[in-house]
Order: C-alpha cells, then structure tokens, then sequence
C-alpha cells in the first residue's frame, strides 16, 4: 500500500463524523500513517478536533450540512463515530461512491437498536433474549408485564446510556419513562428486554478488513446507568462460551459487511452466550487496549479500514476505570494524583471544553494481571478529581 503526506494534493483522508475520545484517539493513528485527517461534531473543540488537520462544527443530523462538509472535503474514508448522525447523508454520499465505514446500511442498523435486534435475532437467527418495541407509557407498561419484572428500558437510538433504565417493579415504569426521553437521539420508540439472568457481559472487539476477521481477548465490563465505568481484558471464561462468543461476534459483523472495528455485546450465562448490541466502530470499553496490546482498538480500526494485515500481540492483562464527573464546569480543571503515573499505570485526559455531570473525562489504565489490574484501577480513579 502506498503511503502519503498529509495537505498535499495527492493526499489521503479520513472524516471522522463525531469527535470525542475515541476519535481522538483514531486520528491520533490515521496521522502516524501520514493519513489527512478531517474531524467533525456538534461543538467547537472536541477532542479530535485538537488533533485533526483540520475540524468543522455542524448539526450532525442536519443531511445538507454534513452533505456540503463531505464534497468540500472529498474524503476518501468517511468514519461515523457517533449514532445521532444523518444517515440520509451517509446513504447519499455513499450513492455517490464515497466509502462509508463499514457501510451505510450497516450504521443504519446499528444505531437503531430496534434494527440491528430484528436483524440479529429474525434475520440472522441469533440467540437473543425476549424483546418488545413500544411506542406509548401503556405500551411499556403492558411490555413489562408480559416480559416481567426486573426489565431493561432503552430509547431505540441513544448512546452512553443515555435515557436507559431498569424496572423492577410496575411503580417504576412511569420513571422509566420519563427516563427514556434523556435520549440521545431518537426516544419515539422504546426497546423493552426481558431481564437476562447473566453471570456477566463481554465486549468482543471483532475486526475485518476484507480478507480476514480477528478478535481481541474478550473485555469485561462494569456499567452504571447504562454507561462503561470499568472495564478488563481478558475476562476469563470458559473455552465453549469463548468460542460461541466469536462465531455470534462473526455472525452479526459478517451480516452486517464492510471493513473497520466491531464492538460486540454479549451475555454470558455458563456456556451460553446471548447478543446484545453491537457498534460498528471502536468501543469505549476497548479503552483498555492502549495498555495490554501492541495494536489498540484504534490502530485496529485504521488498519481493518485501510485493509492491512491485523496481526497484533496480546501484551498481557489490565485493566481501566473511567472518570466521570459531578460537575458543571465551563473550563474544567483535572486533578490527577502522580501515583496514577508509575511503571504499570498512567491516565488519559480527553481534553473536553466543557463538563456536565456523568460525562467521561479521563481514564486510567492499568497494566497487571487481571483482578489486581481491576482493584488498582477502582483505587486509582478515586485520585482523579476536577473542579
């Protein structure tokens, strides 16, 4: 493959379509590859924004606005990092022979959970659990009921579990419901699962790029409200359930094609294994793979969308615990204590212009095998503070 510098006429691009964190952290890869890089979101300098060639800020789900910043730029990769995006504009520009990462039927999916469920589970035929679709506070009641108590309530489009909740009884389900409208995205209709009894869930990172599939070491996860707060590779399981993982994390990101990263999520019970969603892009409980391999999701996902070989080594075990603040803060001030920088440690500041309470601005990453990885990484992040 031939190589290029970047603000040259023969140069090649990237656009990433949202950038936060993780597309910080892509761009930072496309660059060491001499890859132009094109960073786009909603507000002025967001992570990716302060790392990219150049940046833009626009309505993402405005189709004529991100249309117009598309045959401006004329990128040769177009990246969705996010799932509030126009996907009218993803299916035109792909229309007009522009390469959407994956594709844009595959982000149509998946940013929809009503979608990629009745994908999976009707047209794939993959292991499931009951689900309903609801539109009303009736609906949703009459869902729970049938399903039972505790269930899980989602927007059909959100992310960082925004609007997502768990009812545990009928005098929850109003609160569900005013929960479901915190939304980012589209809260007109609402998933409603039954409660899988699981003994934990994985992350199955899953990359493609035309010739091959791979798969990182399966991630274990801790959420709060919907939300990644810990997470650690490997999460240890059983042989057959790791195995059923892959072939399902195969399945789904075969059906759905194209090249770039996956982010499968699974239930696991024993040695059964249930889908859950999946990501068509790198995955914020992947975080933990800038300690323990020699490939990060992120490079990953370059080398899967530029079509290069994915071989990677699997350094060892870690861990990492996300900071996530309790403040309003127009300018915020990150205080890390030294201790989180050592032989086997260091932290990671986004470099958000702005926090509001729950949003994540740092993480701590961890090098050690897997549960003192874990409990030194909950102790860590206890260090981080902002103001």
């Amino acid at each position: 493959m031939q190589f290029c510098a970047p603000l040259k006429s023969n140069s090649k691009k990237i656009m990433l379509l949202g950038s936060g964190e993780l597309g910080k952290e892509v761009v930072i890869e496309a660059q060491r590859l001499g890859l132009e890089t094109i960073a786009v979101d909603k507000y002025a300098n967001a992570p990716a924004h302060q790392v990219a060639h150049r940046s833009y800020v626009v309505d993402m789900q405005n189709k004529d606005a991100l249309l117009e910043i598309i045959y401006r730029e004329k990128p040769h990769y177009i990246l969705p990092e996010i799932e509030a995006i126009s996907i009218d504009a993803l299916f035109e520009a792909e229309d007009k022979g522009y390469n959407v990462i994956p594709n844009a039927n595959a982000v149509s999916k998946t940013m929809n959970r009503k979608n990629i469920r009745t994908f999976a589970a009707e047209v794939l035929g993959i292991k499931t659990g009951p689900y309903q679709f609801v539109t009303t506070e009736e609906g949703l009641m009459g869902a729970a009921m049938e399903l039972g108590f505790p269930c899980v309530i989602k927007p059909v489009m959100s992310s960082s579990g925004h609007g997502q909740s768990v009812a545990r009884s009928v005098e929850d389900i109003p609160k569900s419901w005013e929960m479901a409208k915190e939304a980012r995205g589209d809260a007109s209709e609402l998933i409603v699962e039954a409660f899988i009894d699981f003994d934990y869930e994985i992350t199955m990172l899953t990359a493609r790029n035309g010739k091959e599939t791979v798969f990182c070491e399966p991630i274990g996860h801790e959420q709060r409200d919907g939300d990644y707060v810990f997470s650690w590779q490997p999460m240890h399981m059983s042989e057959v359930a790791k195995a059923s993982a892959q072939k399902i994390a195969k399945e789904i990101t075969d059906g759905l094609g194209g090249q770039g990263l996956f982010g499968v999520e699974l239930f696991v019970k024993g040695d059964e294994v249930y889908f859950s969603e999946v990501s068509p892009r790198p995955h914020d409980t992947g975080m933990v793979t800038l300690i323990t391999q020699s490939q990060s999701e992120f490079a990953l996902h370059l080398r899967a969308v530029l079509g290069l070989p994915l071989g990677f080594t699997f350094y060892g075990d870690g861990a990492s615990a996300a900071y996530k603040t309790n403040l309003h803060n127009y300018a915020p001030v990150i205080n890390v204590d030294e201790s989180l920088f050592s032989e086997n440690s260091y932290v990671r500041v986004f470099g958000k212009p702005e926090a509001h309470k729950g949003r994540r601005l740092a993480v701590a990453l961890v090098y050690d095998e897997v549960d003192a990885a874990l409990e030194k990484a909950r102790e860590l992040i206890e260090k981080v503070k902002d103001n």
